[in-house]
């Protein structure tokens, strides 16, 4: 243990980052720090250790022959840190503490709680209700889900299903529906926030006729659920927002067509940890209760392009 005090633990953190995420770069937006301060880090290291234990190239950092072995023991030793600290605080196996979207639990997760507790009562579900990105090494949260390209570094992100969306109306409204030409009949609901429009809708479907008229817009896509549930107009939704109105017969999709966004659903959990027992039932549950979904949304029509399937996403915290 005596060697550990000839080098400052801050060098080793970044030569270990730097091996692991290939650049400066990426080692300082993970160690929150400036890539001249990573710099430092890593030649005073080096100078401690008195060894290269990477190679300055036109095309970045490379490690040595000596530096290959040394970032895959260091690798290693601060693995075994990670999982040392977090057995230090163990959470509760009974409590599971959910970080989703408001939307998402208010329009999906409610409506099926009571079926997990019946799957499985010896879990409690604790749901923290926010869009504030989640910094695991601060908090109790064990899980996450959140919705976009699943490329954040510092956590471990797994692929649910891509964001689709369809139109959706009440039952009375879609009967004065012959076909998509009749959408411009309709008025519709938008949500001002929603980047994903009418148009692009009807692009992506393949569709060439004219979008439905603007009646009332909303700062909040749960209200537009319920403006259109109110029969207020047609909505572009997507699965987890009207599933259940949908499953309900609240409201109906017209047309058998979804199109994505070209954004992702993923699970993120902290990196390196196990993945304790109580998260992997989760995980198991919310996918059965996805697919019982697919048979209330619309099938995939025209414009649904092929399913990118990605399993992990890397390292920023959702």
């Amino acid at each position: 243990m005596n060697e550990l005090n000839r080098i400052h633990l801050n060098g080793l953190r970044a030569l270990e980052a730097v091996g692991r995420l290939g650049s400066l770069q990426k080692a300082a937006d993970e160690l929150g720090v400036t890539v001249g301060a990573v710099s430092q880090q890593v030649i005073r290291a080096e100078e401690q250790l008195g060894r290269a234990v990477f190679e300055r190239t036109t095309r970045g950092l490379r490690p040595t022959a000596f530096g290959a072995g040394f970032l895959e023991k260091l690798g290693s030793g601060f693995r075994q840190l990670a999982e040392a600290v977090a057995s230090a605080r163990e959470r509760d196996e009974a409590i599971l503490t959910i970080s989703v979207a408001p939307i998402f639990a208010s329009r999906w997760l409610i409506h099926r709680i009571d079926r997990f507790a019946a799957a499985h009562p010896d879990i409690g579900l604790r749901i923290e209700a926010t869009t504030v990105l989640v910094d695991f090494a601060r908090s109790d949260v064990d899980l996450a889900i959140r919705i976009g390209p699943g490329t954040w570094h510092g956590v471990t992100a797994d692929y649910i299903m891509p964001q689709e969306m369809f139109p959706i109306c009440t039952p009375s409204l879609a009967a004065r529906l012959r076909g998509p030409q009749d959408l411009q009949h309709l008025p519709a609901v938008i949500d001002a926030h929603e980047a994903f429009t009418w148009d692009v809708w009807l692009a992506r479907a393949g569709l060439d006729v004219p979008a439905p008229k603007t009646r009332h817009l909303f700062s909040d896509a749960s209200l537009c659920l319920d403006a259109a549930i109110a029969g207020q107009g047609i909505l572009l939704g997507w699965p987890i927002l009207a599933s259940w109105a949908l499953r309900e017969g609240r409201l109906v999709a017209p047309f058998d067509m979804r199109v994505r966004t070209g954004m992702n659903y993923y699970f993120v959990t902290p990196p390196v940890v196990r993945e304790p027992r109580k998260v992997a039932v989760f995980k198991r549950w919310m996918r059965a209760e996805l697919a019982l979904d697919a048979d209330v949304a619309p099938d995939a029509g025209p414009g649904t392009p092929s399913t990118p399937s990605p399993s992990a996403g890397s390292p920023s915290s959702p």
